[in-house]
């Protein structure tokens, strides 16, 4: 399983999802390449991410939908 994790500089949910991510993996045993990316409003854009964090699990958006970009 491979998770991107993808953060505006500001991310003010970026600590609790290290920790949420952290216990979840821990707790199920469940093995995964996790990556983490800051990235600013115009390459969240670029691609279509829609909110920071935005989390992908092997390529897919775990929450679709909204508006492009990271504001």
């Amino acid at each position: 399983m491979h998770i991107e994790i993808f953060h505006s500089r500001a991310c003010a949910s970026l600590g609790k999802l290290r920790q949420n991510l952290d216990r979840a993996l821990s707790g199920t045993g469940v093995s995964a390449e996790v990556s983490f990316r800051e990235v600013d409003e115009a390459e969240a854009a670029y691609m279509s991410l829609s909110g920071s964090p935005t989390v992908l699990i092997d390529g897919r958006d775990i929450a679709p939908g909204g508006q492009p970009g990271i504001a």
